[in-house]
């Protein structure tokens, strides 16, 4: 499989040349996901919150925004 083009504008012009006279192969597209994984992946949150106690989520979540919010630029 090809690698993903550039995001350089001249760059990609380059490739995109190089792809219509043949002289590198085509990009191909992102390949698709397995549609049992993605399945199996939508359940995952919904079911590891229902297994923990209300304190705990609380702790996670307050973890969480610390994270995110604690940070000064």
């Amino acid at each position: 499989m090809a690698t993903k083009r550039p995001r350089d504008p001249i760059q990609l012009a380059h490739q995109v040349f190089l792809e219509s006279i043949g002289e590198r192969p085509k990009t191909q597209p992102p390949a698709q996901k397995d549609p049992a994984a993605v399945a199996l992946g939508r359940k995952g949150g919904m079911a590891r919150a229902a297994a923990l106690a209300p304190s705990k989520r609380t702790q996670i979540a307050a973890k969480g925004a610390k994270a995110r919010w604690g940070k000064k630029p």
